[in-house]
């Protein structure tokens, strides 16, 4: 702990849904953004979104979600420059595929629920890591910021809300405030689609 510690301006602030168990079925939108939010996924040209080498790469990552965890599907998903939004949706909680009793599965710090959407992002925020690492041989570098957002998808117009939000994230590009050309100035807050 550093000699001048105050824990009001050096306490990490989860954007994470305080309380929520995240092992409840249902669609989360979800959004990464990359470490000091660097573009290295890819490039936006004329409203569409070109992955290079390292954007395909997370991509496929995230396609393989389900192979890993069984209790999820997967939805609209973009790589953007320096972000990704996608919607995983949570089939069954861990206890009801098993068939034990439902209890609360909030998560703490450094206990991760098998199933839950923190440990599904953490893992797959994990293999990335690596296999970015290993692509651009810069082992050990971060990949990600170490958070990440998510909003509960409470119905089917917040569902197509999140949709469309996606689909047109690389046209919406030039007036992104995580494009560096645009936030010149300005707040860099990733935030998920509402």
């Amino acid at each position: 702990m550093p000699i001048n510690y105050d824990p009001d301006k050096h306490a990490r602030r989860s954007i994470r849904l305080p309380e929520y168990d995240s092992t409840y079925r249902g669609a989360y939108a979800i959004t990464l953004c990359t470490y000091q939010r660097e573009c290295f996924l890819g490039v936006v040209v004329n409203g569409e979104m070109i992955s290079n080498e390292l954007g395909l790469l997370v991509k496929a990552c995230w396609e393989e979600i389900p192979a890993h965890f069984p209790n999820t599907d997967l939805d609209m998903f973009v790589v953007m420059p320096n972000h990704v939004h996608g919607i995983i949706v949570l089939k069954d909680s861990p206890n009801t595929a098993t068939n034990q009793a439902t209890t609360p599965h909030v998560e703490s710090f450094g206990r991760p629920v098998p199933g839950s959407l923190a440990t599904i992002i953490r893992s797959f925020k994990s293999a990335t890591t690596r296999r970015v690492n290993e692509t651009r041989n810069t082992p050990k570098m971060p990949v990600w910021q170490r958070n990440y957002y998510e909003a509960i998808i409470r119905d089917e117009d917040a569902l197509h809300r999140v949709r469309e939000y996606i689909a047109l994230n690389p046209i919406r590009w030039h007036e992104d405030t995580e494009n560096p050309q645009h936030r010149e100035g300005r707040g860099t807050a990733c935030r998920a689609p509402t």
